[in-house]
């Protein structure tokens, strides 16, 4: 057994992939668009995961998106996603300085959550130690929902 991908459905293709993309850093490995179904597949990996995932298809996330609109819920009972990452400091200020809220800030240097365009959790998880702790998240509170 292996594991494949996660799926989620996104309303906003071009947003979504702003977010996982451009903002986040995931790469995109593949798409497929199948015109009769009415959707287009897009895989993203992680840097360390691109070779991984282009060879041999995992591990990815698949972000599905049906051209018929749809409106979907229950993405709190989904759980989250988790990315380990080089410097959690980084990646929320840069996530911050693009509109996106930091739902749990990396007070402890350790662990974040923010949320995608469509409300998907994302756990960020700083890799090896702990960062010392720093302003301005140290004394930043939590917002709404993670």
């Amino acid at each position: 057994m292996r594991y494949l991908h996660t799926m989620v459905r996104v309303t906003d293709l071009d947003a979504s992939l702003h977010f996982y993309s451009t903002l986040f850093g995931l790469t995109e490995t593949r798409r497929y668009e199948n015109e009769k179904g009415r959707f287009t597949l897009v895989f993203l990996a992680a840097g360390e995961d691109v070779e991984a995932s282009r060879s041999s298809g995992a591990p990815s996330l698949e972000l599905t998106y049906n051209w018929d609109p749809e409106e979907y819920t229950g993405g709190r009972n989904f759980g989250h996603l988790a990315y380990e990452v080089d410097d959690i400091y980084a990646i929320c200020q840069k996530l911050m300085d693009n509109g996106i809220t930091i739902n749990r800030p990396p007070r402890d240097g350790h662990m974040a959550f923010v949320r995608s365009p469509d409300g998907i959790s994302i756990e960020i998880l700083q890799k090896g130690a702990n960062l010392d702790p720093a302003e301005p998240w140290a004394s930043m509170p939590n917002t709404g929902a993670w």
